[in-house]
């Protein structure tokens, strides 16, 4: 299995970052980043009150994340959009899945309380 110096990498425990320290950390130039900010739409760092870039590290992720597609895997922009959507939409469902088993549960619990509480006023 290749070595990925993309998993290797730290980010530190802030906040935000600002364009070059995303730079820094990801070794991607901060161009590479403001045009990968026009092309995946997943990615939007918030903007300062003077419109400076605070990137969040759920932001450094997603990065990273284009950066193993495009450059580890051989992804074109079009490829890479697709499989991050791809990806999401997975999210989406595990999320939704997740959320009715939840339900499943619950109501299971309210059963039992029903039925102890049924038996309680026998």
């Amino acid at each position: 299995m290749e070595n990925n110096p993309v998993q290797e990498i730290q980010i530190p425990d802030k906040l935000f970052f600002t364009i070059r320290e995303v730079s820094d950390i990801t070794k991607v130039k901060s161009y590479i980043l403001r045009y990968w900010e026009k092309q995946f739409k997943i990615l939007k760092p918030v903007r300062s009150i003077g419109g400076q870039r605070a990137y969040r590290k759920k932001d450094i992720e997603m990065v990273l994340l284009i950066q193993r597609l495009l450059y580890n895997e051989g992804f074109t922009i079009d490829g890479a959009k697709k499989k991050l959507k791809d990806l999401r939409k997975n999210e989406v469902q595990m999320e939704i899945n997740f959320k009715e088993l939840e339900l499943v549960e619950t109501i299971e619990k309210l059963k039992k309380k029903l039925g102890d509480l049924k038996k309680t006023m026998e």
